[in-house]
């Protein structure tokens, strides 16, 4: 059975001189409830029409607080969660069409990296039979060949290849992510998703695995996604920062115009509220208010009940994520109306 090559989508690229790798359009995911206030049935919809793409090569950081989607963002664009709604292209395939057999030979060149590097792994098996899973099961070396791959590995991620035979519970915690690192780059992947990959490590670590995930992503041209709550990590990291709100893509723009000059009062916020060991005392800004139940969200634009700039209309419509200039996309008409204004007066 041949792939199903799907045409061009609608959503305006964020770079337009380049073909996308992977590619979704308005994924919606809902999750059925069991019970409780809102009663047996009721669909929790925990992405609402993302439009997402990422080029060969480039880094996109998604950022945004717990709850707003990020990790089933990727595991929907990876397909291990399948999407209530909407496509996900890889390489012009439409994973949800493809036959069992293409879809698995596809998913080699997609993989991915959970937050918990010691759940992840199989605490009875040496890390050196882990990562040659990959291997033999995509038959990408023979048997014999696959303990030289996995040593190649080790050593590309920075540790000795003579510790292959040791089980996860003897390495530390940033070396448990390289192994992790090292399983997931086993298949030659054009793509790599990194859902939290630091989070759980202390700061010098994290600086380690994102140093090499940077020298990772030069070297062998991957794609990367890249979750975090982490905004100075994602600042070093990536090309360019997608955030998301109750499901939602809000803002979309290249990192260094977006860490410049944020647009959305959410992003606004977000960098307002990280730390900085420049700020002044009492400059921190604080997000007031609580992200709003994904059961029961609110109409219109779901930021509006925290947003300071919230307008009567703000609760009317579902703003659209529209150009806001080169590479960046936005869902915030007062935002939008400032950039107008400001175009029409230069």
């Amino acid at each position: 059975m041949t792939a199903h090559i799907i045409p061009p989508l609608n959503p305006p690229l964020p770079f337009p001189d380049r073909a996308p790798l992977l590619r979704a359009e308005g994924l919606t995911r809902g999750f059925k409830g069991r019970g409780g206030l809102l009663g047996r049935g009721h669909e929790v919809l925990a992405l609402r029409g993302v439009d997402f793409a990422l080029a060969r090569g480039e880094a996109v950081g998604v950022v945004g607080e717990s709850g707003c989607g990020k990790s089933t963002l990727a595991r929907v664009l990876l397909h291990l969660t399948p999407a209530s709604a909407g496509r996900v292209l890889f390489d012009g395939q439409d994973l949800a069409r493809l036959p069992r057999r293409q879809l698995r030979a596809l998913r080699r060149r997609m993989q991915l990296v959970f937050q918990d590097p010691f759940a992840s792994l199989d605490p009875r098996r040496s890390i050196g039979d882990q990562i040659a899973d990959g291997i033999l099961i995509h038959h990408l070396a023979a048997p014999a060949e696959a303990q030289a791959r996995v040593a190649d590995l080790l050593a590309q991620v920075g540790l000795d290849p003579a510790h292959a035979g040791r089980l996860p519970h003897e390495f530390s915690g940033g070396q448990r992510q390289r192994i992790a690192i090292a399983r997931a780059l086993s298949t030659d992947p054009d793509v790599l998703v990194a859902d939290e990959p630091v989070s759980a490590l202390d700061v010098s670590v994290q600086a380690q695995v994102v140093n090499l995930l940077k020298d990772l992503r030069t070297r062998l041209g991957l794609g990367l996604i890249f979750i975090s709550h982490d905004l100075h990590v994602v600042r070093h990291l990536c090309d360019r920062v997608v955030v998301m709100y109750l499901g939602r893509v809000v803002e979309e723009a290249p990192a260094a115009a977006l860490f410049a000059q944020p647009r959305h009062p959410y992003t606004q916020a977000l960098l307002a509220a990280t730390p900085s060991m420049h700020a002044a005392p009492g400059a921190r800004a604080v997000l007031s208010g609580e992200m709003p139940s994904p059961a029961n969200p609110p109409s219109g634009c779901a930021f509006r009940t925290r947003c300071a700039r919230a307008q009567p209309a703000c609760a009317e419509a579902l703003p659209e994520l529209l150009p806001a200039g080169p590479g960046r996309r936005l869902a915030c008409p007062p935002a939008l109306a400032d950039l107008a204004h400001g175009a029409a007066h230069a």
